[in-house]
């Protein structure tokens, strides 16, 4: 992964290889890409309920579960109603 560091203190989503989605804010991060994330929550996509967000809390994710990170628009994403979309779960990377 290129530079991280304009992600730091940033509100970020970061889908892994099993296919979670979490969401929270970057504290830090090191050489291996390794990512603490701080404040986190973990998105759950279902066709039946809305998203549920699970609360994490501090997490660290290790670097080669990440499969994208990207900068999320607070305002946005405070304007989306979670309860109101269904969609299909991500499914894992198989190699």
């Amino acid at each position: 992964m290129s530079s991280l560091q304009g992600y730091v203190d940033r509100r970020v989503l970061l889908i892994l290889q099993d296919g979670r989605a979490i969401v929270g804010t970057m504290a830090g991060y090191d050489q291996k890409s390794n990512v603490v994330l701080a404040d986190c929550k973990e998105r759950v996509y279902s066709t039946d309920e809305g998203v549920e967000e699970v609360p994490l809390g501090l997490y660290l994710v290790k670097g080669d579960m990440v499969v994208l990170i990207g900068e999320i628009d607070e305002a946005l994403d405070a304007a989306v109603d979670l309860s109101t979309i269904h969609a299909e779960p991500i499914p894992p990377i198989r190699y």
